[in-house]
């Protein structure tokens, strides 16, 4: 019999693990995914954020957990995994979002920040997909992957803002989303990327006082920016048997502004 619509989203009896999950973004999207009724841990460096989280979380009633770690280290990464896997048995969502950007010219750019940015951005998603991978997805012969890249990865920036490491990052995990999904299918393990805008949060604060909130909402087509319910629905769509038959592909979820900038 054919499933309805709200059986196809439901989430229960899934884990989902999302890094940089304790604020933004990612605490959105852990939000979305527990409200479909998945269980969650949230992975970040800093624990009072992360406590903080996961009680917004369990007052939505939400079944939700945390682990102290760095996302850009390798260790950090695979005992996160470790720890998620001991609680929940398994993980079929994993939401690669723990980021990082850095502005400066591209001539001055330094190296280390460079490396920063990819070290988190690219080389610790690959790290914890490959991992959980191995320990829980291909053995189970099912999962879903979705990795937060951002409209930076589709093409330039606007002069004011100089951020070389990121759009370079952001554009990498497009890619690198497109080929472990023509991998990974035969293991019914689906990976899928989301490409925000500009949304308010504390990486962003910077580049929206650069370039100036008011002239953003004006230059996108639905004349606004995002807020806290605008990435929900397609982490969901995703995350769940609704979106079962989409694998490599990626959205931006930016108001319209991608469809009027690119070529």
């Amino acid at each position: 019999m054919t499933r309805t619509i709200q059986q196809l989203f439901n989430l229960a009896g899934q884990t989902a693990l999302v890094t940089g999950g304790s604020r933004g973004l990612g605490l959105q999207l852990a939000q979305a995914l527990g409200e479909a009724g998945a269980k969650i841990m949230l992975v970040a460096r800093k624990e009072h954020e992360l406590k903080e989280a996961v009680l917004s979380l369990q007052a939505r009633g939400i079944e939700a957990f945390y682990t102290v770690a760095d996302c850009a280290l390798e260790e950090d990464l695979k005992r996160a995994a470790d720890l998620t896997l001991d609680r929940f048995g398994f993980v079929d969502i994993l939401v690669n979002n723990a980021g990082a950007a850095w502005g400066a010219p591209a001539e001055d750019h330094p190296l280390s920040a460079w490396d920063k940015v990819m070290n988190l951005n690219v080389r610790g998603y690959f790290i914890l997909s490959q991992y959980l991978g191995r320990k829980s997805m291909i053995p189970r012969k099912g999962g879903s992957i979705i990795n937060v890249a951002s409209i930076a990865g589709l093409g330039g920036n606007p002069k004011a803002m100089k951020t070389l490491a990121y759009n370079t990052s952001k554009a990498a995990v497009i890619n690198f989303t497109k080929t472990l999904a023509g991998e990974w299918g035969v293991y019914n393990i689906r990976v899928n990327a989301i490409c925000p805008g500009f949304f308010p949060s504390k990486m962003t604060a910077g580049t929206l006082e650069a370039l100036g909130e008011e002239r953003l909402r004006a230059n996108a087509p639905l004349g606004r920016i995002g807020d806290d319910e605008d990435l929900k629905g397609l982490c969901v769509l995703y995350a769940s048997d609704a979106g079962k038959h989409i694998t490599g592909q990626w959205l931006a979820v930016d108001g319209g502004v991608s469809a009027i900038t690119s070529g």
